[in-house]
């Protein structure tokens, strides 16, 4: 590819994988309004968001082998297909229940451009530029924390939730329409890769045997965990504690997203001099510290909103060093089978974050300080997989 095609597919690719941020960013708004509209609770809806994290986590290890067997668009394409039909449907969901399941099947169907646009990366492009590339996926896939919950809620306050979920659709038919026309096939489909369950049930289990794999993988996941309990109870912290409208909610969840956003930026520049591995390194230390000092903050009763907003800010500017680098090194290890692989880390990733997300919704107790905890501990978990017992798994790394 030259350089021009190569910015093409980057944005093709970044557009794809931005499909799930959009699907959980747009609808945070409208939590209370879809309460309202099915009968519900708050905490009821927020299980739609953790039905949808199960929905991509389940869907991922069924793309995996997909993806290797009969190459990388194909399986892409029928995944945007029911991903299409399951947001209509969400339109006309009677009940909280209905639209729970429907974002299950959104999730199976949306995550499909996850793991593709991981696989075509590492189809794409040699080792020491696929931490940049991340980095560049980042940039364009954060459109979506800035501009989907301004969008939702302007939604919710001038016409109804339920365009929210058309808006999504037509993205999806959108995407699709783009990847017949303009995205080339990165691998050759290989007849070899079976689908038998035990087959593939022994393809994952080979790529849990490599130790940089295991490390980066659940190193990133459960970093990344903290944010997913972030974004599961901002609403109700934000709007229903702090009384902030659906609009002023966007727009500081769209503040705090450009630090996601800044940090994978400012990490392409430093990966120009650093190594992937040094840099995560780094930032994970000052993950970690920031935590303590939230938990600090929290026994001595500084963290109004203004507090909040500021230590979740530098939280998320941390996550987009460490995103980006992990998943990387993840995914550095492995070349003919980088479906299976970029599955199983996209597996863990989401499941690890629905069950963050899910426990900040069952323990909800009517303030601040579950989700606060959660992101602690996900921070103190993400840590020790990092540092943790050096000398077992320690890893060689060319990034």
């Amino acid at each position: 590819m030259n350089q021009s095609e190569k910015r093409q597919f980057i944005w093709i690719l970044g557009a794809i994988a931005a499909l799930g941020p959009f699907s959980i960013d747009m609808y945070l708004p409208a939590f209370g309004a879809i309460a309202k509209s099915l009968g519900s609770t708050n905490a009821q809806v927020a299980l739609s968001l953790s039905s949808y994290f199960i929905g991509i986590s389940v869907g991922q290890l069924i793309y995996g082998p997909l993806l290797d067997k009969f190459g990388r668009k194909p399986p892409l394409i029928v995944g945007l297909s029911l991903y299409l039909i399951s947001a209509i449907a969400c339109v006309a969901a009677p009940n909280v229940e209905t639209l729970i399941a429907l974002r299950f099947i959104m999730g199976m169907g949306g995550c499909a451009g996850m793991v593709a646009s991981r696989a075509m990366v590492r189809d794409s492009f040699e080792t020491k530029e696929m931490a940049r590339v991340f980095s560049t996926l980042i940039l364009i896939m954060g459109v979506a924390p800035i501009v989907a919950p301004t969008m939702g809620g302007l939604l919710v306050q001038e016409v109804s939730w339920h365009y929210i979920f058309w808006i999504l659709a037509i993205f999806s038919l959108a995407l699709t329409f783009v990847i017949f026309k303009l995205i080339k096939e990165t691998s050759t489909p290989n007849a070899s890769v079976s689908l038998q369950p035990m087959a593939v049930a022994k393809n994952y289990w080979n790529i849990l045997k490599n130790k940089q794999f295991v490390k980066y993988c659940f190193m990133g996941s459960f970093a990344m965990a903290g944010m997913f309990a972030y974004i599961a109870d901002s609403s109700f912290v934000f709007m229903d504690l702090y009384g902030y409208s659906e609009f002023k909610y966007g727009w500081f969840f769209g503040l705090n997203a450009l630090g996601f956003i800044g940090g994978s930026q400012l990490n392409r520049y430093l990966l120009k001099t650093n190594k992937a591995i040094t840099l995560t390194r780094f930032f994970m230390i000052a993950l970690l510290l920031l935590a303590i000092c939230i938990a600090v903050f929290l026994q001595l009763q500084w963290l109004n909103d203004i507090w909040l907003l500021g230590t979740i800010f530098f939280f998320l500017t941390f996550l987009g060093f460490i995103n980006p680098n992990s998943t990387a090194l993840a995914l550095e290890p492995f070349k003919s089978n980088a479906g299976i692989a970029s599955a199983l880390l996209g597996f863990f990733r989401m499941l690890i974050g629905a069950a963050s997300s899910a426990a900040v919704s069952i323990f909800n107790n009517g303030s601040q300080n579950v989700m606060i905890y959660t992101m602690i501990g996900c921070s103190m978990l993400a840590a020790l997989f990092l540092f943790g017992g050096n000398k077992s798994v320690s890893v060689k790394s060319n990034l």
